[in-house]
């Protein structure tokens, strides 16, 4: 199987945005986001994301397939909700990257994907001068429902990229999970790594 990874710009990125929602809404209803997804949020998300000011999306492909994306753009274009808990402890949203999300179909894990798609977005960020990235993942209780028996998490996966949890620093975001009648917020734990 040969996978191509590479960022996408200009016209082939707007004729991706529907390949893309539909896979944030694949990848994202699994365990742990559980996320009830919507075809027109998601290309307006995707959209609004692209266009933000040295934003990266980077696809992977199997073929003319796209079986993955990764996106990443700078922190002070995120919403406040994204900014604050940094602004709040005195961290210089204007030299942080963000990384949005990171989604690959489950058969191709474990391929190396997932290491491309940090590589892409940590160079973006230090070509524009960033000096450190962060994302945040969802936090879950251990005693959840629909946690799957023996679900490993990425944690040992992000800190051998370099990434380090930051204690209390966490965000709320909002979103519908399967089954529920209506969105809920969710917390979010943050990941940074400097250089």
């Amino acid at each position: 199987m040969t996978v191509a990874v590479r960022p996408l710009t200009g016209g082939e990125l707007a004729g991706a945005l529907a390949d893309l929602a539909a896979l944030r809404i694949c990848v994202f209803a699994d365990w742990p986001y559980l996320y009830d997804g919507d075809a027109a949020y998601e290309a307006d998300y995707i959209t609004e994301f692209a266009a933000a000011p040295d934003a990266v999306l980077v696809a992977a492909f199997d073929g003319a397939r796209i079986i993955g994306a990764a996106t990443a753009a700078p922190m002070i274009h995120q919403k406040a909700e994204f900014r604050d808990p940094f602004a709040a402890r005195g961290i210089d949203v204007a030299r942080l990257f963000y990384f949005g999300e990171s989604v690959l179909l489950p058969e191709y894990r474990g391929q190396g994907i997932g290491h491309a798609f940090f590589d892409h977005r940590e160079a973006q960020a230090r070509q524009t001068g960033a000096n450190a990235a962060c994302f945040a993942a969802v936090i879950r209780p251990d005693d959840h429902p629909a946690r799957p028996a023996g679900h490993v998490p990425h944690d040992a996966f992000w800190t051998r990229r370099g990434y380090a949890k930051v204690p209390g620093l966490v965000t709320r975001l909002g979103w519908k999970d399967h089954g529920d009648l209506a969105e809920t917020f969710k917390p979010m734990q943050y990941w940074l790594k400097q250089w």
